[in-house]
Order: structure tokens, then sequence, then C-alpha cells
């Protein structure tokens, strides 16, 4: 299964990324068939360079608009400012939502950042393609 991101849905996730940094910038990714349609930015309240928790009112909200737009939740994803594009201990630890991709933007070589997917099941990691794709 790989994820399909349009450029400009990519541009909001490492504006976003480059913004919040040093902190963990984080977002929910909405679409259907594999294909991301919109973008959520979402709260990091830890407010913590290596881990983010989502705002629960904030994602309430979102998975409420996702589902009366007939769209499915693809991915959750967040930033790396420093590490690479891969799950810490901390992303596997408080990956508690199914069937998503866990997408990961590392700002690590900020003339290069990285994007990486990945499902992430009862600990096990699996690395999933993604796709950035011009509209």
């Amino acid at each position: 299964m790989n994820l399909e991101i349009p450029n400009n849905i990519f541009q909001q996730m490492l504006k976003q990324a480059e913004a919040e940094a040093p902190i963990e910038a984080c977002g929910i990714l909405a679409g259907s068939n594999s294909k991301v349609k919109k973008l959520y930015k979402m709260t990091n309240t830890e407010r913590s360079s290596d881990h983010f928790m989502m705002e629960p009112a904030e994602q309430f909200k979102v998975v409420k608009d996702i589902r009366s737009a007939g769209m499915k939740m693809l991915a959750i994803y967040h930033s790396h400012p420093a590490t690479p594009a891969r799950p810490s201990q901390e992303d596997i630890r408080l990956s508690f939502t199914p069937d998503v991709t866990y997408v990961i933007v590392s700002l690590q070589d900020s003339s290069c950042p990285a994007i990486k997917g990945f499902l992430i099941k009862n600990g096990n990691v699996t690395e999933v393609p993604v796709k950035i794709i011009e509209q």
C-alpha cells in the first residue's frame, strides 16, 4: 500500500515543520484510496522536540470533519527536527491508531528534508512507500 501526497500538501507539512522547529510539528492527513486530499495541522500539546501529543478536542473536530466529507484518516504525521525520518522508541510506544500510516518529515538535513511512512502495529514497524505527486 503506497501513500500518495500531493506536492502542495507536502510543502504545507514542510513549512509547518520548519516553523515549529525545534518542537515536533504534527497533524493528520485525510483522503481516500491511499491518496491524500486534505491536511489538518494539529497542536503538539507537549511542545517537545522528541515527541508529540495532539490536542484531544482538535482531534475530535478533525475526525468529525473527515467523516462528514466522506474521507478516511490515512496518516498521522509529525516532524523530527534533528533526527532521521524513522520512528523513535517513543513513536512506536505511542502509536495508538491502527490502520493508518505514520508519516515522519525529517529536517535533520535542512537542504534535503526527508519524508517516510510506516505502519506500526503491536510494536512492529513496516516501511510504507510515500510518493509525492503533482496534482
